[in-house]
């Protein structure tokens, strides 16, 4: 497995999608409030991070590769922030549009004595406007024609950068060059995913876009919905996440239930963002599916034992990898 995760340092990965900032205020509670039956939270310490399609280039940087960033964010101060949070991360804004008027996405959490107590979103999710749609457009043909892209990441948050349009271009472009597509959808977009190389969605978002109640201990609900989506979309495969109980993958030849590992769970977002990114880079490396869907299981994981939006670190991942190896186990 070590040449593998080595190959994965030869890797370009263009990310599209829905980038946000992360700003966490930490604080311990010790009272009431007077004013309403909730708890006070007196800060301790405040910090931005890198969020949605950043946190997934944050997880392809940690990996080894190199990461692009296709996204818009607003002309605001937390859009200066953003910019220059991916500058202290080493992370490009060649790809980064700003859109004059739209609120930058920011998601704070408020977080006591390792509880996570509540969040507050500031953003619009309305669909950009046709001109900074054709300019991603043009963005993304650049990108593709001014290097080598291994694989493309749709890191899909609803907030109104990717369009059905916008897929199409991509997907088209992507296939005609034998790009790589690995796909984290949303409710929004989710039937304009055709002809990519991996979807990977949910439960909940399975649940969503196909309307349908699926038990996630029932393997034939599950093969059922995935067949369902996997013959819809025209997906090469499908890897559905489904938290405690692991992954179900549906390939053009097989189907298999891939359990999850048992772990502290502390926090699990940005687990999403760190299967995806791991899925894109095993795929371009030249993994099968199945052990694609069994590794970026075992990071998923890995980063859920932690508080707050963390990339996955790559020794202990790949220090994982070889005990299971070795144990027999997947």
């Amino acid at each position: 497995m070590t040449g593998i995760f080595e190959k994965f340092n030869s890797l370009n990965i263009l990310i599209i999608g829905d980038v946000m900032m992360d700003s966490y205020v930490w604080g311990k509670i010790e009272r009431v409030s007077p004013e309403a039956p909730v708890p006070v939270v007196q800060v301790t310490k405040k910090e931005n991070r890198l969020g949605g399609a950043a946190n997934v280039a944050l997880n392809v940087q940690s990996l080894g590769a190199r990461p692009i960033i296709c996204a818009v964010i607003g002309d605001d101060q937390e859009g200066a922030e953003l910019i220059n949070l991916l500058d202290r991360s080493n992370l490009s804004n060649d790809g980064i549009i700003i859109i004059k008027g739209r609120p930058t996405t920011v998601k704070t959490r408020i977080i006591a004595h390792n509880q996570h107590i509540v969040r507050v979103d500031s953003e619009t999710d309305t669909i950009i406007p046709e001109d900074s749609n054709r300019l991603v457009q043009e963005k993304i043909a650049e990108i593709i024609s001014a290097r080598k892209i291994d694989a493309i990441i749709f890191e899909d948050y609803d907030k109104g950068l990717i369009s059905e349009e916008l897929i199409t271009f991509t997907v088209t472009l992507a296939n005609q060059k034998g790009i790589i597509t690995v796909v984290d959808p949303k409710k929004r977009s989710f039937d304009f995913y055709r002809d990519v190389s991996l979807f990977k969605p949910n439960l909940k978002e399975l649940r969503e876009g196909l309307k349908l109640e699926i038990d996630p201990v029932s393997t034939t609900e599950l093969a059922t919905a995935v067949d369902l989506i996997k013959s819809k979309l025209n997906a090469k495969s499908v890897m559905l996440t489904l938290s405690e109980h692991g992954v179900f993958l549906s390939t053009a030849n097989d189907q298999r239930l891939i359990p999850a590992h048992v772990r502290t769970i502390a926090d699990v977002s940005g687990a999403g963002d760190t299967v995806v990114a791991t899925a894109a880079l095993c795929l371009a490396a030249g993994l099968d599916e199945y052990q694609t869907a069994a590794i970026s299981n075992l990071a998923g994981g890995l980063v859920c034992e932690h508080v707050g939006v963390v990339p996955i670190d790559k020794n202990r991942l790949l220090l994982e990898c070889n005990e299971l190896l070795v144990s027999g186990g997947q």
